[in-house]
């Protein structure tokens, strides 16, 4: 996690003390944010962590599709369901559009 107080510092500075900097980022595992005339503009953080962080989205990210999954077969299930193509007229018919082969 980003730490506010210390993770942020000026790009010049990391330019002048890289080596400092890329050794704290391996040590911590925490990002910095450099900036360019006070602004933020990058990001940088040790390749071990930002593994560890796009595994962590893409785990989220695969147990946010299983839950969708499993509720949509529940809607099968419950007969919470209705055709496509009654779906598509019932919405052509409302916006004023026509449906494909129709």
């Amino acid at each position: 996690m980003l730490n506010i107080e210390k993770g942020i510092d000026s790009l010049t500075n990391f330019k002048r003390q890289t080596s400092q900097y890329l050794e704290q980022l391996h040590e911590t595992g925490e990002p910095d944010v450099l900036t360019v005339n006070g602004k933020a503009q990058v990001v940088v953080q040790d390749a071990a962590a930002y593994q560890r962080l796009v595994e962590r989205a893409t785990q989220a990210e695969r147990e946010e599709t299983i839950a969708a999954i499993r509720e949509g077969l529940a809607d099968v299930e419950a007969g919470r369901t209705r055709p496509a193509r009654q779906v598509l007229k019932s919405l052509a018919q409302k916006y004023g559009l026509t449906v494909p082969g129709e």
